[in-house]
């Protein structure tokens, strides 16, 4: 098996993104295994790992957009914003109206300003911010610019006096979708939590192209290669002979057409580089290969 690569998966409920990267470390066979995103135990769906020199290539895939399928239940507040928390407040709910809903979760739509889940992975003073909140520390994260470029809302049910808003959320890296029920919640000044999660895209990898739990431990599957990842991630740039020469020599090449990252590649379909525009030349930020 290649010893470079990458795996989609279709992360089962009740793991952490940490066991599904010890599973394919079993399965591969080797400790250079990461992730691109990472999924709280009770989220399901697409979850992309990179081995060898794929792991270089995670940050790219981490900082792409995402879609979300999930559940809000309005009419409870939890201390982790989602189902698996302690409820801290409950509220009646027979007052809101389905359109109060819909301009609510509406107005969250753009950039907007979005404060984390205080039981995120965000990191204060270098100490993760869950791990504060469950030595019993009150933690409360500054917000930061996020893009929520799709929120539809499929349907709205009253359930048990509560009320259950099945959305899909296509958005930019680091918005967290617990803290859309939250503050959908707050608005409406009922409390909102999250039921469900499952991310069924990061970036152009989606759930079809997807391998279950069962078939990584299995080994039953072929990786994506690294040429292959960065085509679907990147605009390429296809290299003669001479231009692989001058980046194996770490040179650069003339400026690409756009200032977006390229994925410099071969004619033999050989992912050779990473080029950005710097200083008027297309240098090189990240070199996979040399020439033949």
């Amino acid at each position: 098996m290649e010893k470079e690569g990458f795996l989609v998966l279709d992360k089962e409920a009740g793991m952490t993104s940490h066991d599904c990267v010890a599973i394919a470390r079993r399965s591969l066979g080797m400790k250079k295994v990461g992730h691109a995103g990472t999924l709280d135990p009770m989220a399901t769906g697409v979850l992309v790992l990179g081995f060898g020199n794929g792991t270089r290539l995670l940050q790219y895939i981490t900082e792409g957009n995402k879609t979300y399928l999930a559940t809000v239940v309005l009419g409870a507040a939890t201390v982790t914003d989602d189902r698996e928390g302690e409820i801290m407040s409950r509220a009646d709910t027979s007052a809101l109206t389905d359109e109060s809903i819909r301009i609510t979760l509406g107005a969250m739509i753009g950039t907007i300003a979005q404060r984390p889940s205080s039981v995120s992975a965000v990191k204060i003073d270098g100490e993760r911010a869950y791990d504060r909140v469950r030595a019993g520390e009150k933690v409360e994260l500054p917000t930061r610019q996020v893009t929520i470029s799709q929120l539809d809302i499929s349907r709205i049910e009253r359930i048990n006096e509560q009320i259950h808003i099945d959305i899909e959320v296509t958005c930019s890296a680091g918005t967290y979708i617990r803290a859309i029920a939250r503050d959908c919640g707050d608005t409406l000044e009922v409390g909102g939590h999250l039921s469900s999660l499952r991310r069924t895209r990061v970036g152009a990898f989606d759930i079809p192209k997807s391998i279950s739990l069962a078939q990584l431990k299995d080994g039953d599957f072929t990786p994506l290669s690294l040429v292959d990842l960065a085509a679907q991630t990147f605009p390429v740039r296809n290299l003669g002979l001479d231009e692989v020469m001058e980046l194996s020599f770490g040179r650069a090449l003339t400026n690409n057409p756009s200032e977006e990252i390229y994925a410099a590649i071969s004619s033999d379909n050989r992912l050779i580089a990473l080029l950005a525009n710097r200083e008027g030349r297309a240098k090189p930020i990240s070199v996979f290969a040399a020439a033949n």
